[in-house]
């Protein structure tokens, strides 16, 4: 596994908060107070050769750090698209949400409603992606209070898929049985952070992080408060936002 840092705030700008990777620099998953969100998934394909000369986790990072819109943003990747190896980028600023998946070559804006995104297309319908887009849908009709609670245990859902539903992603058997639940537990590899990204209408929002330890076990959740999307980091001081933990 890459060495990593948990989500805080980034020394280019207080105002980003997100994990990082510290041996290529991006991130997974980041935020910025001005509301630009960023993620990446891998796309699996056991068949395809490994050839990218440029990490993933940059296109998250270059992102956020931009003030390009989400489509010319996109559209400026597909120029490079062939520097990655396959990814599943989404974007979002300015009201819009947008996918891109280099495999595909293909801008796509996202339509209200429930998505689900793993280690292939956009709502691919892997046995993960549904559950836990499932699982979204019935949280969303509850109570707002229990939303955290619920979205990590949904996260933290270790049930493999029945073996018929299994895909087939040019990797073993016994691979694709272990990667096939939400929270992987494997040897040498698996989930090591989940993280929510809640907004409500009034502009608030919050990144909520759980790290975890090589056996799966939380290590502590982090709790990164915007006061709003177009505002700085709540609790900035001295150029560094605060950051609440528990264990």
């Amino acid at each position: 596994m890459r060495p990593t840092l948990p989500a805080a705030p980034w020394p280019e700008s207080s105002a980003v908060v997100g994990g990082r990777d510290l041996e290529k620099g991006g991130s997974w998953l980041a935020l910025s107070a001005a509301g630009r969100l960023a993620a990446v998934t891998n796309f699996r394909d056991g068949t395809r050769p490994k050839s990218g000369s440029r990490s993933r986790g940059l296109l998250v990072s270059d992102f956020v750090l931009s003030d390009l819109d989400p489509r010319r943003f996109l559209e400026s990747v597909r120029t490079s698209r062939d520097l990655y190896d396959g990814f599943n980028l989404l974007v979002a600023a300015n009201g819009e949400l947008l996918h891109y998946a280099n495999v595909r070559d293909q801008i796509n804006a996202l339509t209200p409603g429930v998505h689900g995104l793993s280690n292939h297309l956009l709502d691919t319908p892997w046995p993960k992606v549904q559950r836990g887009k499932a699982a979204l849908q019935r949280l969303l009709a509850g109570s707002p209070e229990a939303l955290p609670a619920g979205l990590f245990d949904a996260l933290g859902d270790t049930r493999p898929a029945a073996e018929e539903d299994l895909p087939r992603t040019g990797v073993s058997l016994e691979w694709e049985r272990q990667l096939a639940s939400i929270f992987i537990r494997a040897a040498g590899y698996g989930t090591r952070a989940s993280t929510l990204v809640l907004t409500e209408r009034a502009g608030s929002l919050a990144f909520i992080e759980r790290n975890f330890a090589p056996d799966a076990r939380p290590i502590e959740t982090r709790t990164l408060q915007f006061s709003g999307l177009q505002s700085e980091l709540s609790g900035v001081r001295s150029g560094a936002a605060s950051v609440w933990t528990s264990a």
